[in-house]
C-alpha cells in the first residue's frame, strides 16, 4: 500500500504540473530527498523535509518534488525518468561501515530506511548525470557512495577553531563552478554538521575549505553540474547567494529537459 501511494503522489505532483500554463509547464522538475522518521508518540511512519529546500526551489521558478525513502526498483527509476534535478538534503550521519570503519561514539547513523534507498538513488543519479545539489549531509552521502569517505567528528578529530554549527567563513578555488555561480573566491556561510569529507571520491574535487582545513565544497569533474556544498544555503538570510547555487541547479536542469 505504502509503494502504490507513493507512485500515485509522484504520479499527480507531475501531472498536475503538466495542467497549468505554458511558462509553469516548462519548470523543470526537481527532486527533494526526504527524512525518515517513526514518531515516538504514536509510533507512526513519517516524510518530512525542511520547507527551507522547497521554497529556494519554487523561487528560482522550479517544480519541487519531495521523494519519499521507497527503496523500490521501480520508484527509483521512475524518478531517475520523470526528474530534470536532484537535492540531496541534510540530515543523520552515513554509518561508518559504508566506507570501512567503526563508529565515532558521536556518530547518530541514517535509518536503514532511508539509507537504503538513497545510496541507490544517489549512485544511479550520479551515472545518470543529470543536475545535482548535495547539502551537509548530501554533500557526504554523495562522496561515500563516490568510494570517498568522512571525519566521523570535526570537533574532537580535527578542533574547534571554525565553529561548524553556525556562521563562518570559506575560501573557493577560482576556477571552480561554485567561484562562478558566486563571482566570489570566498564567502560567509551557516551550517549545521559536525562531521565533514576526508578522502574525496571518484569523479569529484575539492573546491573550498574552512580555515581549519575542512573541506566544504566538492563539484563534478565529468562536465555535467554537481555541486555539493557542507553548508545550508536554503536556510541563510543571505539571498543573493541562496537564489544563485539554487538557481543555478534549476538552470542546469532546465538546459537537460
Amino acid at each position: 500500500m505504502k509503494k502504490v501511494l507513493a507512485i500515485l503522489l509522484f504520479a499527480v505532483v507531475v501531472t498536475a504540473a503538466g495542467c497549468q500554463d505554458q511558462h509553469t509547464a516548462a519548470a523543470p522538475v526537481i527532486g527533494i530527498t526526504s527524512v525518515y522518521r517513526i514518531n515516538g508518540d504514536t509510533g507512526k511512519e513519517q516524510t518530512t523535509v525542511n520547507f527551507a529546500y522547497v521554497r529556494a526551489i519554487a523561487e528560482n521558478k522550479g517544480a519541487p518534488v519531495i521523494l519519499p525513502t521507497i527503496d523500490d526498483e521501480t520508484i527509483i527509476e521512475r524518478y531517475l525518468e520523470a526528474l530534470d534535478g536532484l537535492v540531496l538534503v541534510g540530515g543523520a550521519d552515513v554509518p561508518p561501515s559504508a566506507y570501512g570503519e567503526q563508529p565515532h561514539e558521536t556518530v547518530k547513523e541514517l535509518t536503514s530506511q532511508r539509507y537504503d534507498f538513497e545510496r541507490k538513488l544517489i549512485a544511479r543519479w550520479i551515472e545518470g548525470g543529470k543536475p545535482l545539489l548535495g547539502v551537509c549531509l548530501g554533500m557526504q552521502f554523495a562522496n561515500v557512495v563516490a568510494g570517498g569517505s568522512l571525519i566521523q567528528d570535526i570537533p574532537s578529530q580535527i578542533g574547534v577553531e571554525v565553529g561548524h554549527r553556525g556562521t563562518h567563513e570559506v575560501r573557493i578555488e577560482p576556477d571552480s563552478s561554485l567561484a562562478k555561480i558566486l563571482g566570489a573566491e570566498k564567502a560567509s556561510v551557516w551550517s549545521n554538521h559536525h562531521q565533514a569529507v576526508r578522502d574525496v571520491g571518484k569523479g569529484l574535487r575539492v573546491i573550498a575549505h574552512s580555515e581549519d582545513g575542512v573541506i566544504e565544497a566538492l563539484e563534478r569533474i565529468d562536465g555535467g553540474f554537481g555541486l555539493f556544498v557542507q553548508w545550508h544555503p536554503e536556510q541563510m538570510e543571505d539571498k543573493q547567494h541562496r537564489d544563485a547555487i539554487y538557481g543555478a541547479l534549476v538552470k542546469a536542469s532546465a538546459a537537460k529537459k
